[in-house]
């Protein structure tokens, strides 16, 4: 299923506390080589830059460049690199609530279109939160991410909002249920014009990152992600 977000819809928009469940944080760096070489390596044309390919494991399966918040081998017991029939992917089994980061760079006014894939294997039936892609475009005066939720949700309906507040971004829910659960599912949003509705006003020129968030007892797969030019839709 492709969902392209060029606008948000505003269904059902809440105040919802969210718990921290496990983050990883693709972070853009201000400068500075490592960001660069990066992103040289993932990139394949310049209208779509590949942010992540999960093809650059370490020694232990473990995405190259990546870290724990508070336990970096705690996260490798969690989140490994897989290949199966030939498509390789993040899967995450078994998280806590860690966030883990990595920086890289890319331009949210010319390549607005963020894509990935992701398939659930186990939704635990009180779940709420499935799974995550924040896309943080922008930070407050204090540095703080503002970011934008794409949220997989276990029982809000596709296209709903929930408002966000303090330190908690607004989230919209792109997939929803279990009805995909084992397939792959992929997703399209315009990550700049949503960004724009939602904070009434545009993101900066450099991105600050990318996360992903496996919720508490769910077994899910992130597959590559990229983003491309509004030209190549």
């Amino acid at each position: 299923m492709n969902h392209l977000h060029a606008y948000v819809k505003t269904r059902a928009i809440r105040l919802l506390f969210v718990p921290t469940f496990v983050v990883f944080s693709l972070i853009a760096e201000n400068g500075g080589e490592a960001g660069n070489v990066w992103a040289v390596r993932e990139a394949g044309t310049s209208d779509t830059l590949v942010l992540e390919s999960f093809r650059h494991p370490d020694e232990e399966g473990f995405p190259q460049g990546w870290q724990g918040q508070t336990s970096t081998i705690t996260a490798k017991k969690m989140y490994t690199i897989v290949e199966e029939d030939g498509a390789v992917f993040l899967r995450a089994q078994g998280a806590n609530q860690r966030v883990y980061t990595r920086r890289i760079k890319w331009n949210p006014h010319t390549h607005p279109i963020l894509k990935w894939r992701w398939r659930a294997r186990t939704i635990p039936r009180n779940a709420t939160v499935v799974a995550a892609v924040f896309a943080n475009l922008d930070t407050d005066l204090l540095l703080i991410p503002v970011s934008t939720k794409y949220v997989w949700h276990a029982t809000e309906a596709e296209g709903t909002v929930i408002e966000g507040g303090l330190f908690r971004p607004a989230q919209v829910v792109v997939q929803s249920g279990r009805a995909s659960l084992g397939e792959w599912v992929e997703e399209e949003v315009n990550a700049y014009e949503d960004f724009l509705r939602i904070h009434q006003r545009k993101p900066a020129l450099q991105a600050w990152g990318i996360s992903l968030l496996a919720g508490p007892g769910v077994e899910i797969d992130f597959g590559p992600i990229e983003v491309q030019a509004a030209t190549t839709r």
